[in-house]
C-alpha cells in the first residue's frame, strides 16, 4: 500500500505544482478558466497557488512522516471539493472534469496513506 501512496502522492504532487505554477504565471488557460468562466478574482491566484504548493509538499513529506501526508491529502480534498463546487455552480463542464480528477486522486491519497504502514 505504501508504494501505491508513493505513486499517487508523487503524481498528485506534480500535478498540483504544475497547476500552482500556471496560477502564478497567470497562463492564458488558467486566467480564462478561473477568472473568465468562474469569476475568481486575480488577486486570489497567489493564495490558491500556495495552497496547492503546500499540499504537494505535504504529500511528499508524507512519504517519511505519515501524519503530514494524511493532513496534506485532507487539505487537498477540501481544496478540490471547493473547486468542483465552483465549476458546478457556474455549470462549467470544461473545467469540472479536471477538478474531479484532482479530487479523486486526493481522496485516494488519504485512503492509501492511512492504510500504508
Amino acid at each position: 500500500m505504501f508504494i501505491t501512496y508513493a505513486v499517487i502522492g508523487v503524481i498528485l504532487g506534480a500535478m498540483s505544482l504544475a497547476s500552482a505554477v500556471a496560477k502564478l504565471a497567470r497562463t492564458k488557460d488558467m486566467v480564462e478558466g478561473l477568472h473568465g468562466r468562474l469569476g475568481v478574482p486575480l488577486g486570489w491566484f497567489p493564495f490558491l497557488a500556495v495552497c496547492e504548493i503546500a499540499g504537494a509538499a505535504g504529500l511528499i513529506g508524507g512519504l517519511w512522516y505519515k501524519p503530514i501526508g494524511i493532513a496534506a491529502a485532507v487539505g487537498l480534498v477540501l481544496y478540490f471539493i471547493g473547486a468542483v463546487g465552483a465549476h458546478l455552480r457556474k455549470n462549467d463542464v470544461k473545467g469540472a472534469p479536471s477538478a474531479t480528477v484532482f479530487l479523486v486522486l486526493s481522496a485516494a491519497a488519504i485512503a492509501f496513506r492511512v492504510v500504508a504502514g
